[in-house]
């Protein structure tokens, strides 16, 4: 299969308006029908994951869809049973949660990196699937997408994080030793899928080398998971403003932002 040409960028924005719509019909149903919905994004630095869920979130209500991104465990975090610091985040009725990396960093990083021993290793395979059937039969959705990318364009998009001030934030030593250490990764992400890829909760895979179309695909499939239907909102009519009794108070008692532009 050939590579395709890039998307047009007028196509490409009016297909994510028309999706964005869809998501926001989406949001009202789970909050009408009280579903209880968990999405992973996982996958290599730089592969994609914080643009997709910028723009599934972009024109949603907060209090109804939120990112669960944590932080590295405390010292205290590191002694409790491995997946209680994300059961912490899971929703209530009515609510979306989008894990921007999740308790699969024991599969990946830690693993990598040596932050857990062997033992944990070994014991988070063997939990991680029965872990997740529990969350669905307790009523979850959960729904699981691998962002992957080339060596090559990962490299392109490291360099563009270093040498581009508004996204030098992006750029961590993990990601030089995500380079350094590309084979132990894999090795990893396919022993993660040898156990975790199950029937019941299976991985997505979006290949995301092009931004624009990784995005499209992985909206449209996470659409076509829940069946939702549209909520007719009431019609509302606005009253007229109410002013009687009421006197502002002098402008030039107030303290305005300077004008810079104009």
């Amino acid at each position: 299969m050939g590579k395709k040409s890039k998307m047009d960028k007028k196509h490409y924005e009016s297909e994510l308006a028309r999706l964005q719509i869809e998501l926001v019909k989406l949001q009202e149903w789970v909050k009408q029908e009280g579903l209880k919905v968990v999405v992973v994004f996982e996958g290599r630095d730089a592969a994609g994951k914080g643009g997709v869920i910028k723009r599934i979130t972009e024109k949603l209500n907060p209090r109804v869809c939120r990112i669960a991104a944590l932080p590295a465990p405390t010292e205290k975090e590191k002694t409790q049973w491995y997946f209680q610091r994300y059961v912490a985040h899971l929703p209530a009725a009515g609510e979306i949660v989008l894990f921007d990396r999740s308790w699969y960093n024991r599969a990946g990083v830690e693993k990598v990196m040596g932050f857990c021993s062997d033992e944990q290793y070994q014991e988070f395979l063997r939990s991680c699937p029965e872990f997740e059937r529990m969350l669905v039969r307790s009523g979850i959705i959960l729904l699981k997408y691998w962002f992957s990318v080339s060596d090559e364009e990962q490299e392109k998009r490291f360099l563009e994080r270093v040498n581009t001030p508004i996204k030098r934030w992006k750029f961590s030593p993990m990601d030089l030793e995500s380079r350094n250490r590309w084979a132990e990764y894999s090795q990893a992400k396919d022993t993660m899928f040898s156990y975790t890829d199950t029937k019941q909760c299976p991985w997505w895979v979006v290949p995301s080398d092009d931004k624009k179309r990784a995005r499209l695909n992985c909206i449209t499939h996470l659409l076509g998971q829940i069946d939702y239907q549209e909520v007719a909102y009431p019609e509302i009519d606005l009253p007229e403003i109410n002013k009687e009794g009421y006197m502002r108070t002098p402008i030039e008692e107030q303290s305005f932002v300077p004008d810079n532009y104009d």
